[in-house]
């Protein structure tokens, strides 16, 4: 097995990702993403990401009620580090194709190259009409958009003056200059068909949720093909919450106390930002058990089982790696890096 890349998604929203009262709940605030980022550094992570997010799903948890802004945070954890990868997350709906542009730049300069572009299209309307900045678009059109944008900030990394007459977007003799030096990396998550074009296309990272590891060797096998298919290479990862323990037993009563706690509320609230009925989404949450307070999904046990796990996943979904969540990011972290990431690089070099 090749070598693979794990990193992390910091808790940028209040809560990080558990929707449970019982469950440890991480600050929203620079001061605590910044010791996870240098954690991260320390144990020898490859990347930190983190999500944009603008509204939360309330609840007794008041669920990412709290938030920080991707670009301005990320920056600043460029300066803290020196060698994990910086993605930040934008939104093609809410940036400016030129704004974002110069933004990546400055940010490519900050980090010594190590910048990485997660863009997103915005799923969510309620996060965005808030703002009246909500194109009722279908999932096809919203990639058509991201696709003019993307193409936009491409050639605004590349081309002195740039002019643009597009069905979304409009430049009028524009510049952006400096251009990086080396371009920003580009991160896409997606899972649909549109999506996985849309990665295959212009990502270097595709970040991919399925409902089962052979659905998401499936999905992952598409984006590597589409991108041979255009002379490209794109790494296929996705997402995993390490809930561990010195034992699997430990490990499962973590789980269960945290499910006692499930935020019902928060988590009807965010079923119906996915497009549920707001009544169907109710009876959904008032019927789940404790497990639906993950909200990604997770492994549970030692670092044997842990380990065993990981190496599962991106195995048979044939992935490049993964991005991590942890329930807390000080001591859950450090144990990883401890006990479980040392036998990883082992068995992946």
């Amino acid at each position: 097995m090749s070598t693979k890349e794990y990193g992390i998604f910091l808790p940028i929203g209040s809560g990080g990702w558990m929707l449970s009262t019982t469950a440890p709940h991480p600050e929203a605030t620079y001061a605590y993403n910044k010791r996870a980022a240098l954690h991260a550094e320390t144990i020898g992570l490859d990347f930190i990401m983190t999500m944009a997010k603008w509204r939360g799903f309330g609840g007794s948890t008041d669920h990412w009620g709290e938030s920080l802004e991707s670009m301005t945070m990320m920056s600043a954890l460029a300066e803290a580090t020196e060698r994990v990868k910086i993605w930040a997350t934008v939104h093609a709906n809410v940036h400016h194709p030129g704004v974002a542009a110069k933004m990546f730049t400055t940010l490519q300069q900050i980090s010594g190259g190590r910048a990485g572009m997660n863009i997103v299209n915005g799923a969510y309307a309620a996060e965005f009409t808030q703002f009246g900045l909500w194109n009722d678009l279908s999932k096809e059109d919203r990639y058509r958009m991201t696709a003019e944008w993307t193409d936009a900030v491409l050639r605004l990394w590349s081309e002195d003056v740039v002019t643009l007459d597009g069905e979304f977007y409009t430049l009028t003799g524009a510049e952006s200059r400096p251009h990086p030096a080396v371009r920003p990396t580009i991160i896409s998550a997606g899972q649909s068909p549109a999506g996985r074009a849309f990665q295959a296309t212009y990502a270097d990272g595709a970040f991919l949720s399925a409902n089962t590891l052979e659905e998401m060797r499936d999905f992952s096998r598409d984006v590597h093909r589409k991108a041979a298919d255009a002379g490209r290479d794109v790494k296929t990862y996705s997402m995993l919450m390490i809930v561990q323990d010195e034992t699997d037993a430990g490990a499962a009563e973590k789980v269960r106390q945290w499910g006692v706690g499930l935020d019902r509320e928060a988590l009807a609230a965010m079923q119906a930002s996915w497009g549920f009925p707001p009544e169907r989404a109710r009876a959904w949450a008032e019927g789940a058990n404790g497990e639906a307070a993950f909200q990604s999904p997770y492994v549970s046990g030692s670092t044997a089982t842990v380990v065993e796990h990981i190496r599962q996943i991106v195995g048979e979904a044939e992935l490049d790696g993964l991005m991590l969540i942890f329930p807390e990011y000080d001591e859950d972290i450090l144990r990883f890096g401890e006990t479980v990431l040392p036998e990883l690089r082992k068995l992946d070099g």
